[in-house]
């Protein structure tokens, strides 16, 4: 059948986790850069979408054929590495040390690649640097303010804000890399992983990847931000908020949910007529 249970989705989860943290550094930077730069592309996609209909659901529905390209090609995407190496470190099957290398080459490649493609990008929307009209630029402008200096004004509660929104954001982007995991067929792994990300992008929440590129996007392009603007009140906040929300609410809780952990040496059976300990013989344990 196309249909993968809970059971063997957790343990694909493990072993890609695995296999994602045995990566070589170099690996990781080319799987990066394409997978940023690519989630860029869909990201203007998204914008054009809404530009063209004033519905902000339009670009909800659209944006994640980047996702989809990355997750079937298997690119990398830090935020999506966040909910499955901690499950690969929780089994031992890789170090603490190989987690922290892999996101942040990956996260390097990124920026890298959303950059490229914010530079050609803004080039195109503009006519080369002669068209500041476009409302795709001005809309660029106004997010990248928005999602910088938007939480700045509020002080110590932006700061929450966006935190918080990073968390439910990644809470729904890696339920799009397990849904992926839960269909054998690519239409079905289509479908799977449409729904979880189209719902992180309609309601608003902080991707930092997104952000990545529309950010310094809006700032070649005339945004009153500044590097540390999109840093402290932006970029590392929802960095953490993404890690927090796929490593804890997708990755963690999902593990325990399915994990089938080994009983203590006294094995219970069922009689009929009521339950009893039996004790495991010796030869059994190992003893």
């Amino acid at each position: 059948m196309d249909y993968v249970k809970p059971a063997e989705v957790l343990e694909t989860m493990i072993e890609t986790g695995t296999s994602k943290a045995n990566l070589n550094a170099f690996q990781l930077l080319i799987r990066a850069i394409l997978g940023g730069a690519i989630l860029a592309f869909a990201t203007t996609l998204a914008f054009t979408a809404v530009t063209q209909t004033s519905i902000g659901l339009t670009g909800a529905i659209i944006f994640p054929v980047g996702f989809v390209i990355i997750v079937l090609l298997g690119l990398e995407l830090v935020t999506g590495s966040f909910a499955l190496i901690p499950l690969s470190v929780l089994e031992r099957k890789t170090s603490l040390g190989r987690m922290l290398a892999n996101y942040g080459w990956v996260i390097i490649g990124h920026l890298i690649g959303c950059a490229l493609y914010a530079i050609l990008y803004d080039l195109t929307v503009t006519k080369m640097g002669t068209d500041m009209q476009n409302p795709l630029a001005k809309m660029l402008i106004q997010v990248s303010e928005a999602k910088t200096l938007g939480y700045k004004k509020l002080g110590f509660d932006g700061m929450v804000l966006v935190f918080i929104k990073a968390i439910l954001c990644n809470w729904m982007v890696t339920l799009g890399v397990v849904m992926a995991m839960t269909s054998k067929s690519t239409s079905g792994k289509i479908l799977a992983m449409w729904l979880p990300v189209l719902t992180f992008f309609a309601q608003g929440f902080e991707h930092a990847v997104v952000n990545m590129f529309v950010i310094p996007a809006g700032m070649l392009l005339g945004a009153i931000v500044t590097m540390s603007d999109w840093w402290l009140w932006n970029q590392i906040p929802v960095l953490v908020g993404n890690l927090v929300g796929g490593a804890l609410f997708t990755g963690i809780l999902f593990y325990f949910s399915q994990k089938t952990f080994k009983r203590s040496a006294a094995a219970h059976v069922h009689t009929g007529a009521k339950d009893v300990l039996t004790p495991v013989p010796a030869e059994r344990r190992g003893l």
